[in-house]
């Protein structure tokens, strides 16, 4: 191994996951999901916000679509 090495020559790279990349974002969630999901955390060993974020993916791989109707009160 050397010493030193000189960086200035090496040539960047792309990265390649930077389109799976996270994008962080602020949320109001109700207290009663954050305890759901934490307790699903707890159980699984997967941290609550992945499995917050597992569930969205699964909806967006299924194309779930939200009903969402409230019966008119007269």
């Amino acid at each position: 191994m050397k010493d030193e090495y000189d960086l200035s020559t090496m040539k960047s790279n792309r990265n390649p996951y930077a389109s799976k990349l996270k994008k962080p974002v602020t949320m109001r969630l109700s207290e009663d999901v954050v305890d759901y999901f934490k307790s699903m955390a707890e159980d699984s060993g997967v941290p609550y916000q992945s499995l917050i974020n597992l569930y969205l993916r699964d909806c967006v791989a299924q194309h779930r679509k939200i009903d969402i109707s409230w019966d008119a009160k007269n």
